[in-house]
């Protein structure tokens, strides 16, 4: 049994981080809930992968923006094909490219940055450790 990796991390607009991960990047709504003990919450991911993404929102208080432009996911994908489809979809869906600040990440991939700041890396790259 393989185990799961939540990242999960809070948002004052879960409605506008829907659109960037799940029409730009192409992820899936596993699960949401609302009011769960004053939180309300969405994950998102694709169901076979070892791996998804939960934001949550705390009813009456307030989530910090992005600590830096260092924050990053990063999504390796080898295959040029997977790659220009996955980089087409996110401008698609309205999302234009930013310049990385770590100029390493915009030699064979693109940034995109969602609605609170957070940045995500599509790099066209093996991931090798």
């Amino acid at each position: 049994m393989v185990p799961k990796l939540r990242v999960a991390r809070p948002t004052n607009n879960l409605a506008a981080l829907l659109p960037f991960y799940r029409d730009g990047l192409g992820f899936e709504v596993l699960g949401s809930f609302e009011d769960h003990a004053g939180f309300d919450g969405l994950m998102l991911g694709h169901p076979q992968a070892p791996y998804h993404l939960e934001f949550t929102h705390e009813r009456g208080h307030l989530a910090a923006a992005a600590p830096s432009a260092e924050h990053l996911l990063v999504f390796y994908l080898p295959d040029a094909t997977a790659w220009q489809q996955a980089t087409a979809r996110m401008q698609s869906a309205g999302f234009v490219p930013v310049l990385a600040h770590n100029p390493y990440w915009d030699v064979r991939g693109l940034t995109f940055e969602d609605p609170d700041g957070y940045r995500v890396v599509l790099q066209h790259a093996v991931w090798e450790v």
